[in-house]
């Protein structure tokens, strides 16, 4: 049976008195005195290992500390079963006994078991230990939003059609692994749309990439036709045992691919042959992470992935963090953020300060009456000052202090790999997110409580 955490601590355990030491010794002191932050994580824990014989597994503690570790310091699966394995203060943080050296995918299974909810309650409870403490009061908010990549290639209706062609393909050959053998035939095209593709790249006209486009799709509706087809038999094919189980996961996901595939075809046929131009909402970037959105943020690169919407406070702490699908304007996020707020602290901010993304005279309105006394916006956006705040001096204050969440995101995807989401699906994407924020926090509050001893 799985356990919270071990009872008694291994005596062997300590931590180098070097700078990246100290500060993990904190932050596990912090968790330490934060016992609570392991229920939930227990919960999504029990019954993931499906037996009891053998090992008891890693302890619900162990599971956090290592995924706090991983996104720390930024981190691979592989890379933090290396250092777990060789580094004594990684070793001391993450509680790991003699003879535990967890591999990268038993790391994997049990970190990506805790669910976004898990997180966000960690870092409420992470944050509530910074206001115990005075370091955070949470009276002075600054609100700014970025943008998150999914791990995705660059989208092209080639590469698109590409995937989707090899998935259903690959589907399809899984279906004659069944005797009896199922009632559809198919042919193999990866490597003449391989080379469609590499034409279309390299083609030296708009005609002759059109004409690869032309071919690619006639490939892409025979393909299609082979997966309707498979269907057709699946569905009538007398599956016993374990087979109706592969059966049924075998149609699932053949009606998921052909589903994307049909709009990707869609999209291309529009775009390229039509000369049509797609709404961002209508299209698809990504075969396997369908769920990415098109960002786009005036005129800087455009993102594809996912808006995230952060709220800090005064100590550099990220006190809530909201991920977005679709490509909301900032507009209409500012007063469900401060009302966010007002739930976890119990009473609004007295002041807030945010992007000129945020500014609107109704966003104004609505905070005041939420009880914020005065609100900043970085750019005016045609607002009276002293509509906003109560002198010209709390402005300028409250502009310079709204800078320093840039800091804050910064550091957040410089080092706790915010730039680029590695894990898989929206319900991943959400938990690398707070994952990141989490371990953050934990930093920050750490290296606070250092620079005050």
């Amino acid at each position: 049976m799985r356990q919270k955490s071990k009872k008694q601590l291994n005596i062997f355990h300590a931590f180098f008195k070097s700078e990246i030491g100290q500060e993990l010794e904190m932050m596990s002191h912090i968790l330490d005195e934060n016992p609570q932050v392991l229920n939930g994580v227990y919960q999504d824990l029990v019954g993931l290992k499906k037996s009891d014989a053998g090992r008891k597994g890693l302890t619900a503690e162990q599971v956090l500390r290592s995924g706090i570790l991983k996104q720390h310091r930024n981190l691979t699966y592989e890379e933090l079963a290396f250092h777990l394995a060789d580094s004594q203060a990684f070793r001391a943080f993450s509680r790991l006994g003699m003879g535990q050296y967890p591999s990268g995918s038993t790391l994997q299974e049990n970190i990506k078991a805790l669910k976004e909810g898990t997180w966000e309650q960690i870092n409420r409870l992470i944050a509530g230990y910074g206001r115990k403490g005075g370091l955070e009061k949470g009276q002075q908010v600054r609100l700014d939003s970025t943008a998150v990549e999914s791990d995705i290639h660059y989208p092209t209706d080639s590469t698109l059609l590409q995937d989707g062609l090899r998935v259903i393909t690959r589907l399809l050959q899984d279906g004659y692994q069944l005797s009896p053998r199922l009632a559809y035939d198919f042919s193999d095209h990866t490597r003449v749309v391989k080379r469609r593709v590499l034409k279309i790249k390299n083609a030296k006209s708009p005609k002759e990439r059109t004409q690869a486009y032309k071919d690619l799709l006639q490939i892409a509706q025979a393909v299609r036709g082979y997966g309707l087809e498979a269907i057709t038999a699946l569905g009538s094919y007398p599956s016993q045992g374990e087979q109706i189980i592969f059966v049924r996961n075998l149609l699932e996901e053949l009606h998921r691919a052909l589903n994307l595939f049909e709009r990707i075809m869609d999209q291309t046929r529009r775009r390229v042959l039509l000369g049509e131009r797609v709404p961002a909402s209508e299209k698809v970037v990504s075969f396997f992470e369908d769920h990415t959105d098109i960002i786009e943020k005036g005129q800087r690169e455009i993102v594809y992935g996912h808006k995230v919407f952060l709220t800090g406070g005064k100590s550099g702490l990220i006190l809530d963090c909201l991920v977005v699908s679709g490509n909301p304007a900032d507009t209409e996020l500012f007063l469900p953020l401060l009302e966010r707020q007002k739930r976890i602290y119990g009473t609004a901010p007295q002041q807030t300060a945010a992007d000129g993304g945020f500014a609107s005279l109704d966003n104004l309105q609505r905070a005041k009456k939420l009880g914020v006394q005065d609100v900043s916006f970085s750019k005016k956006r045609g607002l009276s000052v002293l509509d906003m705040v109560k002198s010209h001096w709390v402005y300028r204050k409250l502009k310079n202090f709204r800078a320093g969440i840039e800091a804050n995101i910064s550091r957040l995807k410089r080092s706790f790999g915010l730039t680029r989401c590695t894990w898989s699906a929206w319900e991943g994407f959400k938990q690398y997110v707070w994952s990141a924020v989490v371990s953050y926090n934990l930093a920050v509050l750490a290296n606070l409580k250092l620079a005050k001893a």
